[in-house]
């Protein structure tokens, strides 16, 4: 599922001002002499340690957000690791009580290699192989979420072929469209009917699979499951997407029924996004209203507002270029391969320098990466202090969701580090790839 858009409200005009602090991680802080530390680490000192560009994550941050969640929906929300994943990660959302959704072979195998128990997993993809199905059949996932017919004919042959065994038939939801449109980019609206997505309930695709999987002796379905699409700002979309789920899910008597994910973050001055806790609070309040059950375990999948204002992403000014009457170019180190969002979206992003995180920034620059590509924009309207130059850090805020997990190595460009800080200390989950691992894969 591609994983967000720029919400279609109005762009708020470039902040001349200081960074805004509710951009930044939690634990981040300007000292007197104007420099910014994230849980007691210099950012400045950060990238002479570890270079640049670099991903640094607030480890407090991350794990504040998770118990957020757990204490918004309970039990069984799961975190959409489609936002970022490596091991630390993994450990770290399971550790404070979140279950995992991952929806590839590869997710779920870095999962379990994090140690996260198969049964606090759920699987997602609207293609899921022979491969992948049998994984988790083997090793026991916690839940299916079922996304084609294809996949309940593989599920009909798999659970044949897999012979009787104590092991209880696995747990399966049906995903289905439910012709609720999102706000939000065309890229990543998931529950219009149009969609390659799940069943639909207008066409009676979604009936149809229920009663397919219900007649399977193979699995056990247990719920209904949507997603109506990424950077969702207004609640009421949640509202209306569990409205019409109702009407379908009441009446099969089934114990389960999530929403998916899709909860917005602010990336830019001036956007305000809901709390977890406003997010849980409507979805529960319209399934009241709707006549779902109080007994019924209603859940979610947030993923971007777990990390994305965890992240930053900081760089290295190589080329400050003026065009006179046109634009100032600045160029840093890194560009769409650490962070493919405005490429792909238009997204808007802030820029500002960690070494004076309190000054005003009224230079406008456009911030662009190393690429081959016009396109290669990371900032498009960006506000940066007027002392800019070369070899300075600039860091751009907000980058924790969707930068690492769809970075590339376009250009042959080594994908950069992540580190968690905590505690004064900072730790690398992931390495620097080297250009020796470029090759790796080479014949």
């Amino acid at each position: 599922m591609l994983p967000e858009p720029v919400a279609l409200a109005a762009v708020p005009a470039p902040d001349e001002g200081p960074i805004q602090r509710y951009l930044l991680p939690d634990n981040a802080a300007v000292g007197s002499d104007g420099r910014l530390s994230v849980a007691g680490v210099d950012l400045g000192d950060l990238a002479a340690e570890h270079g640049t560009p670099l991903f640094v994550y607030d480890e407090a941050h991350l794990r504040a957000r998770c118990r957020q969640a757990v204490d918004a929906w309970g039990d069984g929300v799961a975190y959409a690791t489609k936002a970022f994943l490596c091991r630390a990660m993994a450990r770290l959302a399971h550790q404070e009580g979140m279950a995992l959704d991952v929806s590839t072979g590869g997710e779920l195998h870095t999962a379990l290699a994090a140690g996260v128990p198969a049964s606090r997993l759920v699987l997602h993809g609207n293609n899921k192989s022979d491969a992948e199905l049998e994984r988790a059949l083997a090793v026991g996932v916690g839940r299916i979420v079922v996304d084609s017919f294809d996949e309940i004919d593989r599920l009909t042959r798999l659970t044949a072929t897999s012979g009787s065994s104590a092991t209880a038939p696995p747990a399966v939801l049906v995903r289905v469209t439910p012709g609720v449109e999102a706000h939000t980019h065309e890229f990543v609206r998931t529950g219009q009917d149009d969609s390659k997505f799940g069943f639909g309930l207008a066409s009676g695709a979604a009936a149809e699979a229920v009663a397919r999987l219900r007649g399977l002796a193979g699995v056990d379905l247990v719920g209904i499951h949507a997603h109506i699409g990424s950077q969702v700002f207004r609640v009421a979309s949640f509202a209306e997407e569990v409205e019409v789920l109702a009407r379908f899910f009441v009446p099969l008597g089934l114990p389960e029924l999530c929403v998916g994910g899709g909860l917005g973050v602010a990336y830019v001055a001036g956007e305000e996004t809901p709390s977890m806790a406003d997010w849980a609070a409507e979805v529960r309040a319209a399934a009241t209203r709707a006549g779902i059950p109080p007994t019924t375990r209603l859940t979610a999948e947030p993923g971007r507002s777990i990390v994305a204002a965890a992240g930053l992403t900081l760089y290295t000014v190589g080329t400050v270029k003026e065009l006179p009457g046109i634009r100032t170019y600045v160029a840093v180190d890194g560009g769409m391969s650490d962070n493919p969002r405005p490429v792909l979206y238009g997204s808007g992003y802030e820029a500002f320098l960690p070494r004076c995180a309190d000054a005003p920034r009224p230079r406008a620059v456009r911030v662009v990466g190393k690429h081959c590509e016009s396109g290669d924009i990371i900032v498009a309207d960006g506000r940066v202090p007027a002392g800019l130059q070369v070899g300075d850090v600039l860091a751009t805020p907000v980058t924790g969701a969707y930068g690492y997990s769809m970075a590339s190595t376009y250009n042959r460009v080594p994908r950069p580090p992540v580190a968690f800080v905590a505690g004064g200390h900072s730790r690398l989950v992931i390495r620097r790839e080297t250009e020796d691992d470029l090759l790796r894969l080479d014949g």
